[in-house]
């Protein structure tokens, strides 16, 4: 196996937890990353030694989707945003498990713009500029779309009235807060571990 290979291989576990997030589905979600690492190696002599190989990866996994969604329009497929909520295995605090299922709900219904730049920032802790160039737009669309993103989230899980959450939306995009990256990143991780411990009980 080549040292490339074995770099690509590394990131499949990221691979798998964002095309889940994205696909909302186990099987489909292993067939986009298949599909994102059959593309990434028969491409491999495009990637350059000394860049952001989990961008590039990430890039290609995104594009895939984004051809898959076109092409389930096109041909009037229809692609499903919600799958069965997560039973309980165990005893656990019950307040967390409802913040983490109105989370879930919440991002299926954020505009898929919104959701992957959401995704990617909060549950992936990617930089603005790494985002920017995965799906293919200007550093100052992602604060955009992630600022309007958390705010609609915010009233969707019903943190923040709906007047409230527009009044804010419609204001600039504020810097970024390190604290309030990291406690959105933990809150992402524990919905998508949770979904996994459902799935492998």
């Amino acid at each position: 196996m080549t040292d490339l290979c074995r770099k690509i291989e590394a990131e499949i576990p990221r691979l798998r937890r964002y095309a889940r997030a994205l696909t909302r589905d186990a099987v489909a979600a292993d067939d986009l990353v298949q599909d994102c690492l059959v593309r990434g190696l028969a491409k491999q002599h495009l990637w350059r030694e000394g860049t952001d190989l989990r961008a590039w990866l990430f890039t290609i996994l995104h594009n895939q989707y984004v051809n898959q969604v076109r092409r389930a329009v096109r041909e009037g497929t229809a692609v499903a945003i919600n799958e069965t909520e997560p039973s309980l295995t165990r005893a656990a605090d019950q307040g967390r498990t409802l913040e983490l299922r109105d989370l879930d709900r919440g991002l299926a219904r954020l505009p898929e713009e919104q959701r992957t730049v959401i995704l990617l920032v909060g549950l992936e802790g990617m930089r603005y500029e790494a985002v920017a160039e995965i799906i293919g737009v200007p550093v100052g669309t992602v604060r955009s779309r992630l600022s309007r993103g958390r705010e609609a989230l915010r009233r969707l899980m019903g943190i923040i009235p709906d007047s409230q959450a527009e009044a804010t939306m419609a204001r600039p995009s504020l810097p970024r807060r390190a604290g309030s990256e990291q406690s959105m990143r933990r809150t992402l991780q524990q919905k998508e571990a949770a979904r996994t411990t459902s799935r492998a009980a």
